[in-house]
């Protein structure tokens, strides 16, 4: 044996603290699906572990802030320490691509955000508002619901079916007329969604308001979306033209994000 390779101990030390931290990635993905929080059991089926492995994991990650005790009935949910290292990776999504939502806004003459995933929510992390005499704005840190917005559907489009089914209510809430409200329905659109890339929001979430939304690779694992909210009255007959503008963003942004 050469006097530079790893003795079979160092070996399998290395591959068992490999196996931990996959099996502690696969616990935390469960639970950030699952914002009210997940219990032993519950975690220890979705994983396919023991439930002893399970606690004994879980207690690593709650030592760290990683995970915390939601009750004795709910288990644990995302800790606060996975939330500062999200909002450090929000920061610097904000940095690497405004530029663009900048350069977007001004080719369309078009609000555009840019939002990600929390929880069972959206949220609004930055902004390009347009000046128009009739606009579509929000604002950074607010938050919508996924069923009812573009860029929500657009972040329940990168997720599992399973997955969707447990951030969504059974029943989900009717905001305006065309809000869908069976999941059945939600689910065979996200379909489309996946198929094309873009997600629409035709008056389900504010009466006069529609949006075109896309979901964003980024290689900080944190599901990001860029949307572009309009007036209805300068909607409808421009929805090629606002998705080829925002397909083309999004294959910006992806390349400046992978550099």
């Amino acid at each position: 044996m050469r006097e530079d390779e790893p003795r079979d101990g160092t070996r399998r030390s290395a591959e068992g603290s490999v196996q931990v931290i996959t099996r502690a990635a696969a616990i935390l993905r469960c639970l950030a699906a699952a914002p009210h929080g997940r219990s032993l059991a519950e975690l220890a089926a979705e994983v396919g572990l023991p439930r002893s492995t399970v606690h004994r994991l879980i207690k690593a990650l709650e030592t760290e802030g990683l995970v915390s005790p939601v009750s004795t009935s709910a288990g644990f949910r995302l800790g606060p320490g996975l939330l500062q290292m999200a909002s450090a990776s929000r920061e610097w999504l904000v940095d690497q691509v405004h530029p663009e939502l900048v350069a977007l806004s001004g080719r369309l003459r078009e609000t555009v955000d840019l939002a990600v995933l929390s929880g069972d929510r959206v949220v609004f992390i930055d902004q390009v508002a347009r000046p128009q005499r009739l606009q579509a704005v929000s604002a950074v840190g607010v938050s919508f619901p996924l069923h009812s917005t573009a860029n929500g559907k657009a972040l329940l489009a990168v997720l599992e079916d399973p997955d969707v089914r447990r951030l969504l209510p059974a029943r989900l809430r009717r905001f305006t007329c065309h809000t869908i409200t069976s999941r059945d329905v939600l689910l065979a659109e996200l379909e489309e969604v996946r198929a094309t890339g873009l997600a629409w929001d035709r008056e389900e979430n504010d009466m006069g308001i529609c949006a075109v939304g896309t979901a964003v690779d980024t290689p900080v694992g944190l599901p990001t979306a860029v949307t572009v909210p309009v007036p209805a009255s300068r909607f409808t007959g421009r929805e090629e033209e606002l998705g080829k503008a925002l397909l083309l963003a999004r294959r910006r942004i992806e390349r400046i994000l992978a550099a």
